[in-house]
């Protein structure tokens, strides 16, 4: 089911939506990826090449549900809301609270087709000069650097982005990224056969290796701490950390602790302020930080809070990201 939010109405199946936001113009769109006639994630290729619009897709937990899901963010739709498992109309009203508070940040964010979506409706990779920026760099880097990347709202696209500018023996990456635990292994697949370095979830104390990039899972916090020579992710079941867990603060807390100046901090697009203050402690432990810019981030949400505080060494679009990163590890 479509609910085109302006004040509301709804409509049961894309064809009879589509007439609907003619008529409306409405400033929200939630999408259901499972509708009568024509699926959620054709129907929002057809909308966003034709009439961008936020859009809000609402999934299932399942692993199928999250990888149409991924599918539809890389298409353009701002952020999901997942259904229960069970007992699906109390469900959704305990998600009312959720529901209402992403429809009120799509509200704000800027919807856009993706950039390098070909003529044919399929998602190509970007163009290879940021690659071309970022392996000018191999020569200069250290292999005990680390570099550590948060982001929320619209982050599974913008993490992409920057992990594709990376040369394949860059320094170790951790991330975390504000998903549930069922979406984390289809978003570690699609970013592992998008990008030169082996992606993966790390168990507790793997080593961060060159050339790598660890995803925390979606229901653990990450840490990294240093043992001996090297850099080891630890893995913990504690509290939320501003009501997320993962948290970038946690992460970002742990590489000021233990990594400093050998450390970079990039936050991403993403709603809320969870990041700012970890990525402040990483500046004032020496660690270069870098935020994303208002213009190309879905939501500045996490990236205004850090530039607020004076958390960011640069703020930067999401193209220039990857190199800058590297431009850090290098000193």
């Amino acid at each position: 089911m479509c609910r085109i939010w302006k004040w509301w109405a709804t409509a049961t199946d894309p064809y009879i939506a589509r007439e609907e936001i003619k008529r409306l113009k409405p400033d929200v769109l939630t999408l259901d990826v499972e509708m009568p006639r024509m699926d959620g994630v054709t129907f929002l290729k057809n909308l966003m090449r034709l009439h961008p619009l936020p859009v809000v897709m609402i999934s299932s937990l399942t692993e199928s549900g999250a990888e149409v899901t991924l599918r539809a963010l890389e298409l353009g739709a701002i952020d999901f809301v997942t259904k229960p498992k069970l007992n699906l109309e109390n469900g959704l009203r305990e998600y009312a609270e959720e529901i209402v508070t992403k429809v009120r940040a799509a509200a704000k964010a800027r919807p856009r087709p993706p950039q390098d979506l070909d003529r044919t409706g399929s998602v190509q990779k970007p163009a290879d000069r940021a690659l071309a920026v970022a392996s000018a760099l191999r020569g200069s880097r250290a292999s005990d650097r680390i570099i550590g990347i948060g982001a929320s709202t619209g982050g599974t696209e913008a993490i992409r982005q920057v992990l594709e500018g990376m040369p394949e023996d860059a320094p170790g990456i951790v991330i975390v990224q504000h998903i549930p635990e069922s979406f984390c292994p289809p978003f570690v697949r699609r970013l592992d056969s998008s990008t030169s370095l082996k992606v993966c979830i790390p168990e507790d104390g793997q080593p961060v290796l060159q050339g790598h990039a660890y995803v925390a899972p979606g229901h653990l916090h990450m840490r990294v701490e240093r043992v001996d020579s090297r850099y080891i992710c630890r893995l913990d079941d504690g509290p939320l950390v501003n009501r997320h867990k993962p948290s970038v603060d946690v992460l970002f807390n742990s590489l000021a602790k233990y990594a400093a100046a050998s450390a970079t901090g990039v936050l991403l697009t993403g709603m809320g302020a969870d990041g700012a203050v970890g990525l402040k402690a990483m500046k004032d432990a020496g660690a270069g930080t870098v935020a994303q810019d208002e213009k190309s981030c879905v939501v500045w949400g996490m990236p205004a809070q850090a530039v607020k505080i004076g958390a960011a060494d640069i703020v930067l679009p999401l193209h220039l990201i990857a190199a800058q990163s590297l431009i850090f590890a290098a000193r």
